[in-house]
């Protein structure tokens, strides 16, 4: 291993490599196996709907954390513009509960490998197939940053391109030029109960759906640390990734639900242990492509080895720059002569591999801790629009122009505004049927990231009697040196 040098990580990350990890963070198995529920549960109409609100959330969200990272481009931005912006107590709870989401993201991601990999392996161990995943993980992201930027664009890549074929196949298929004698057309908008089914609530309910599926694209903010030129290369990656998700998403559950009826059993099983039925390869089957559900499958491997990368990455940078800041221990901050910091990576990796081990030992465990780290993502999301209003209003109050901004949020403030309301839709309805129904133990189980955030909020606000930081005392200096 190589000795540890600095406290610094290496700016080697180009525009490409923002634009394909933000895109490739945010296209999952959420589009490609649960796609099909969305549509079940609320018609093509209602999914169709969700899907655009999350989408404009999220592009709002990204223009507000692009307007902060463009000025202050530091890794684990989030926690960072919570603590300078907000309150201290505040960053100190969304990095660690950040840092913990991703490390037990990584954990369900490599249990998740053994799975996939059934498919062509039944006999193979799967804590075996795990183990090795979550080893070619580590080493990837030992060797630099730009091993990891490298890896995830490729995984990316393949993504990418499953999806425009799936695009190209749906539309000519819809158009009748393939699988069948006859056109689709849009007949399935209008069976049944379509093309809204169950109304608002039902509508409401996939909000949730749509909101975990974009879960990721705020990795842009973590990559700023390490951008060559993040003044012009994260508002372009921004730009990019807006419009390549709509496009994706909303055009891939359009063309799904213009194929199979929203009624169809198959949009309501699909999962990893039944790829055969994923929305995907039931529109691929149609066209007579063989080996279709062969080929999703090794797409869906990509797909999840791609998340448990952007995990390592992610939560190894947080721990790093809570290092900096003073919300972990020093060691934490500590990088190799490649910019990369070791401890923060080792201390993941061993959470991860614990996380992992309490799915073999003890299930209840480790849905528990699964269940401990569901809501972090929308925490995030609320803690940038929150961190944003702060930022801009300083800005304005402490005399600075806007024209010294690098690059504008749109239409400040509707947009923080607008991600913070639903950002809290999201929240609250996690699980509304447990909610309306007083099931405590559920509730406990959907909620916990809640409990746990208030928990470290009021731990570092007792112990260091923070205090919401006046508008005119915020330090709004580009860069600022952390106590050593």
């Amino acid at each position: 291993m190589a000795q540890i040098a600095s406290t610094q990580v290496k700016r080697v990350l180009k525009t490409r490599h923002l634009s394909m990890i933000a895109l490739g963070g945010s296209i999952g198995t959420g589009l490609f196996v649960a796609s099909g529920s969305a549509i079940a549960t609320a018609g093509p109409g209602g999914a169709i709907a969700a899907y655009v609100g999350i989408g404009l959330m999220v592009f709002f969200l990204m223009t507000s954390l692009g307007e902060m990272a463009t000025y202050v481009p530091v890794s684990g931005s989030f926690s960072e513009y919570a603590s300078r912006f907000v309150d201290p107590a505040f960053g100190f709870a969304l990095g660690w509960n950040y840092w913990l989401n991703w490390a037990i993201t990584l954990a369900v991601d490599v249990s998740t490998t053994a799975i996939v990999m059934h498919f062509w392996l039944p006999n193979l161990p799967g804590w075996l197939i795990s183990v090795g995943f979550l080893a070619l993980i580590f080493v990837i992201n030992v060797v630099s940053a730009k091993s990891f930027a490298e890896t995830e664009y490729w995984l990316s890549l393949v993504k990418v391109i499953t999806v425009i074929v799936f695009l190209g196949v749906g539309l000519l298929t819809i158009a009748g030029i393939m699988g069948g004698s006859h056109p689709v057309g849009l007949k399935n908008y209008t069976t049944g109960a379509a093309p809204f089914v169950g109304g608002l609530p039902a509508t409401l309910s996939v909000f949730v759906v749509a909101g975990f599926s974009f879960q990721g694209t705020e990795l842009i903010g973590i990559t700023a640390g390490e951008s060559e030129t993040p003044e012009t290369s994260i508002p372009k990656a921004i730009k990019q990734v807006f419009w390549r998700i709509l496009l994706f998403y909303i055009l891939s559950i359009a063309i799904i639900a213009a194929i199979i009826p929203y009624t169809s059993p198959n949009l309501l099983g699909a999962s990893v242990n039944n790829v055969a039925i994923s929305t995907f390869t039931l529109v691929f089957n149609r066209i007579g492509m063989a080996g279709a559900a062969s080929l999703m499958n090794a797409v869906i491997l990509t797909s999840v080895l791609s998340s448990a990368n952007s995990g390592m990455y992610a939560s190894t940078r947080m721990l790093w720059a809570m290092g900096s800041s003073g919300f972990a221990p020093r060691i934490f901050q500590k990088t190799n002569n490649r910019g990369v910091p070791i401890a923060a990576l080792l201390l993941t990796t061993l959470v991860g591999a614990m996380t992992f081990l309490t799915s073999i030992m003890g299930p209840s465990v480790y849905q528990l801790l699964v269940a401990a780290s569901g809501l972090t993502g929308f925490l995030a999301w609320l803690g940038i629009a929150v961190s944003h209003l702060r930022f801009r209003r300083a800005f304005i109050k402490q005399g600075h122009s806007l024209d010294e901004l690098k690059y504008h949020a749109k239409w400040f403030p509707i947009g923080p505004i607008l991600a913070i309301i639903m950002s809290l839709i999201v929240i609250i309805g996690q699980d509304i049927g447990s909610l309306a129904n007083f099931a405590w133990g559920r509730l406990l189980i959907s909620y916990m990231s809640i409990p746990l955030f208030i928990v470290l909020f009021v731990y570092y606000k007792v112990k260091n009697k923070t205090k919401l930081i006046p508008l005119d005392e915020i330090d709004l200096s580009p860069h600022r040196d952390h106590r050593s």
